[in-house]
């Protein structure tokens, strides 16, 4: 592929609701650009940009893909972000690398869950956006009515520059309201321009009107100008159009149909001519290395080499691809880089133009354009490359707390380093999952963004040849005190020679919720001597770790040692340690003690008619219904729900809802088990603790 500048560079993110089309419009995309001679399905297997054994299977993207179109002098490169919310972390490190967003939508159901949640992270990103209305083909469309839809829902920049000739099955093409022509298409998706009929002509000079009085409102001059003659110039409209889009103030709403590869060559010429090169747009801001000073960057071939790695793919044959952007300069094989995240150096290698699983060897990469390397020595997901003298990284991505917890075990013993090696090595290429290795529960656990996460992740150790079993996991429940005691304990052994003694006298309360464990020393006249303290309070922190009630770790609690005796001789570290312990265990269960479980907040993400379904099913769960807000067709619902009743809950969700419901998780704070359930909850955790 030939080297673009970048000016002729188009990075577009395609993000939406799972099953709105965005792969199939990406596969007409490259269809179109002639860069295949068949036209990629998703359902046949086919497509170009899901093209792993995972994505075939499940007929779903999992991992972001790019497809580098050219198409009248512009490289457009692609990127099909996935629209599974398991998958939200290949979503946001492509929204890092994109100049605009193109939310697809499903002309049927119009706006849905999975809509809301990407537009919140295309606004965080920044990013200018536009809508392309897919499927107008398919029975029951409103066209008219989805762009109400869309205007409610996110303001009057939400504005058509296309009409579509006839709805749903009466659909026959597209009227393009800024050169004013109707265009229908032959099977191969090429389009056939015609004068717009009179059945249509009021219609769309009254969309065309809208359009432009919505560019002259992106602008004061513009503004001006419109009020002063009642129109604008061809090339002030233009202008205007292209700096408005840029600058955020208007969203443009095409239509077409990617099974159909119907309207796909109109978005292409939009995107070339209308949206933004990487130079249009604000230019990334990045940290001093080590330094909390950030430093603006132009995006300017002229500039110093900048490398950003956004994702790493590992490939067993290849080792690990990182697709990066130049964000400055250009990138040439053998160029030597600094690694500002690693504090390493790297010399490039062979530098790919990628589609898909497709690569093609290119000289050089220039600023703005996005590319693929191997072999790079140490450098990972999120590293940026630039020079030693001038190191500048790009800030880390803030990704969602997961919200799926499993157990896992190796099936052939031995193999937990192995199974927790591994996981590390899928989770530089993924850091949008946890591993906690828990040595209190004795269990590692893997916390997901949801089901389908997890399977891909275990298929992936499988690949790596470790077999795993997944279990419900132990929940990590803590044990404190409600009331207060003092204490003694004398230590005393004698067995011939030196013997062994210690007596301390404790005093053991509670510490208010949260604020952990304090101990203090408040023996006067030496009745014991300082050089044992310690020991005494390593004694209590061990008694500590296994709790009295159901063996659970004890936390938020005073313990005092305020009197005690020592001998001479007999005295040791390993005495006054043993008493300490010991004393801790006698007062423990006279200190009215309690089974604490984690409690978290979670937001709930449902169409309206699933709320009270929702609110009731978190009720069952013991849930604290915290509040909603609404959005649109949807309602946001907030409340605080144990742990212990979230285990599957997002699989539980998606049943409910049919497959329309999501939440997120964050952790809030320990809560004293109910009465009324603690018995069970303490029986079964110690059925369920590891012999």
């Amino acid at each position: 592929m030939k080297v673009f500048e970048t000016d002729q560079i188009r990075n577009v993110a395609l993000v939406g609701q799972r099953g709105c089309g965005k792969t199939s419009l990406a596969d007409a995309v490259a269809f179109s650009s002639g860069m295949t001679n068949r036209l990629g399905k998703v359902d046949e297997g086919t497509s170009l940009s899901d093209f792993t054994d995972a994505e075939i299977s499940r007929k779903t993207s999992i991992g972001l893909a790019i497809l580098a179109c050219p198409w009248k002098n512009v490289k457009i490169n692609i990127l099909d972000l996935p629209g599974h919310p398991d998958f939200i972390g290949e979503l946001m490190a492509g929204l890092t690398v994109a100049e605009t967003a193109i939310i697809v939508l499903n002309a049927n159901p119009g706006i849905e869950v999975g809509t809301e949640i990407h537009y919140k992270y295309v606004e965080k990103f920044h990013l200018p956006r536009m809508f392309f209305v897919n499927k107008v083909e398919k029975e029951h469309v409103n066209t008219a009515g989805l762009v109400v839809q869309l205007q409610e829902r996110y303001g009057t920049k939400c504005v058509p520059v296309q009409l579509t000739i006839g709805d749903g099955l009466e659909y026959k093409g597209i009227i393009d309201l800024i050169k004013m022509k109707a265009f229908e298409f032959d099977v191969s998706g090429k389009p056939t321009e015609s004068d717009i009929s009179g059945d249509y002509k009021e219609l769309a000079e009254e969309g065309r009107q809208k359009l432009v009085e919505a560019v002259a409102e992106a602008d004061d001059a513009l503004l001006e100008k419109f009020f002063d003659k009642g129109e604008l110039t061809p090339q002030e409209f233009l202008d205007g159009f292209k700096k408005a889009i840029a600058s955020h103030a208007i969203y443009p709403i095409l239509f077409g149909s990617a099974d159909k590869n119907s309207g796909t060559q109109l978005l292409m010429n939009f995107i070339a001519e209308y949206l933004p090169s990487p130079t249009a747009v604000q230019p990334p801001n990045l940290f001093k290395a080590g330094k909390e000073e950030m430093e603006s960057i132009k995006v300017d071939v002229a500039g110093r080499p900048i490398a950003y790695i956004f994702k790493t793919i590992s490939e067993a044959h290849v080792g690990d691809i990182a697709l990066f952007k130049v964000l400055s300069g250009k990138i040439n094989q053998g160029l030597d880089l600094y690694n500002a995240n690693q504090s390493s150096g790297e010399r490039i290698g062979q530098v790919y133009s990628i589609s898909g699983k497709n690569r093609a060897e290119v000289e050089s990469v220039m600023a703005g354009d996005i590319s693929a390397m191997v072999k790079l020595k140490s450098a990972r997901m999120g590293d940026t490359l630039g020079s030693k003298d001038q190191p500048l990284v790009v800030p880390p991505l803030d990704y969602p707390e997961p919200v799926m917890d499993s157990g896992i075990r190796p099936i052939s013993k031995g193999d937990e380093e192995k199974v927790s090696t591994m996981l590390q090595k899928i989770r530089d290429n993924d850091p949008s999952f946890k591993v906690v290795i828990d040595s209190v529960l004795k269990q590692m656990v893997i916390f997901t963004q949801g089901s389908t996460h997890t399977e891909v992740l275990i298929d992936k150790l499988k690949k790596f040849g470790v077999e795993v079993e997944v279990f419900k996991p132990r929940i990590p429940y803590r044990e404190t005190l409600k009331g207060k005691t003092e204490i003694q304990h004398r230590y005393k052994k004698q067995s011939g020679g030196r013997g062994q003694y210690g007596d301390v006298h404790l005093r053991i309360e509670p510490n208010p919720r949260g604020t952990g464990f304090t101990f203090s020393d408040e023996i006067k006249g030496g009745v014991i001597p300082g050089k044992f303290i310690p020991s005494v309070e390593k004694g209590v922190v061990e008694a500590m770790l296994e709790g009295g009630l159901a063996g659970m770790p004890v936390v938020d609690i005073k313990v005092a040692v305020f009197y005690g005796s020592y001998h001479a001789v007999d005295s040791s570290d390993m005495a006054f340690k043993i008493a300490g312990l010991m004393a801790f265990r006698d007062g423990y269960n006279l200190c009215k003690p309690v089974l604490l479980e984690p409690i978290y907040n979670i937001e709930v993400l449902v169409p309206d008619e699933y709320t009270g379904d929702i609110m009731g099913n978190l009720s069952s769960r013991r849930g604290k219904i915290q509040g909603m807000d609404p959005e649109g067709r949807y309602q946001r619902i907030k409340a605080q729900v144990p742990q212990a009743e979230l285990y599957n809950y997002s699989v539980d969700l998606r049943s409910m809802t049919s497959g329309q419901g999501v939440y997120t998780r964050t952790f809030s704070h320990y809560e004293e088990v109910p009465h009324e359930i603690t018995e069970k909850v303490i029986e079964d955790i110690k059925k369920a603790r590891p012999e």
